[in-house]
């Protein structure tokens, strides 16, 4: 694995540095880097130096972990994932693009910290959960196989509106919290009203439902 911390092979997306050194020998690389602040210069320009680096390596495969309706979806972070895509799509690496929805993970850590409030604020919305375990194991068949040139759908078993999501986890979880209707305006709201993060017919579906996860999560 590389990152910036990594012990063995240390390298900087943002500046490059470490990537020739790292990338010798290999064949496939999976980026599944991420970014909470500056993110296009980890994600965008990070991908621009990567790939560069990939092609003089001779690399025949590139693997990119993205999202499920990040160019539906008008935020900021989902908008640089976007545009990451379209760079991996215009590069000259042979390259597959593995988008997942959200993850049950992620449901479960945004429930938790909005309920030490002790209210749940929920907005009308729907999304396809899936398990990190399953993209796990997507993400890895693709790396082992072929390059797609397109992108792969990973998504989880079932549609779910958020308060439902919501009084699933309340349910499993015994949290007594207050759910707190939220309205959201504008593009984010319609798209997530709309299903923009959930797709009808993705090319790996989860097996795992929400509620079966949080009830195994927490045994």
């Amino acid at each position: 694995m590389l990152s910036r911390s990594a012990e063995k092979y240390r390298v900087d997306l943002r500046t490059g540095e470490g990537l020739d050194e790292a990338l010798a020998g290999c064949e496939v690389v999976v980026d599944a880097a991420n970014a909470s602040k500056r993110a296009a210069d980890t994600l965008v320009e990070g991908s621009r130096r990567l790939l560069a680096a990939e092609e003089k390596a001779g690399i025949g495969h590139h693997v990119c972990v993205s999202i499920v309706g990040c160019d539906r979806v008008p935020m900021a972070y989902f908008q640089v994932k976007a545009e990451q895509e379209r760079v991996v799509e215009e590069g000259r690496v042979p390259w597959t693009i593995v988008r997942a929805t959200q993850f049950h993970e992620l449901v479960d850590a945004t429930f938790a910290s909005a309920a030490r409030w002790r209210v749940l604020p929920v907005p009308r919305g729907r999304l396809q959960s899936v398990a990190v375990a399953e993209v796990a194991r997507a993400v890895a068949d693709v790396a082992e196989g072929a390059p797609y040139r397109r992108r792969v759908d990973v998504a989880g078993p079932e549609v779910a509106g958020i308060r439902d999501l919501a009084r699933t986890w309340r349910s499993v979880t015994g949290r007594r919290v207050l759910p707190l209707p939220l309205p959201l305006p504008g593009g984010i709201g319609r798209a997530l009203r709309a299903g923009a993060l959930t797709s009808d017919r993705p090319d790996v579906r989860g097996t795992t439902r929400f509620a079966s996860w949080l009830e195994a999560e927490r045994r």
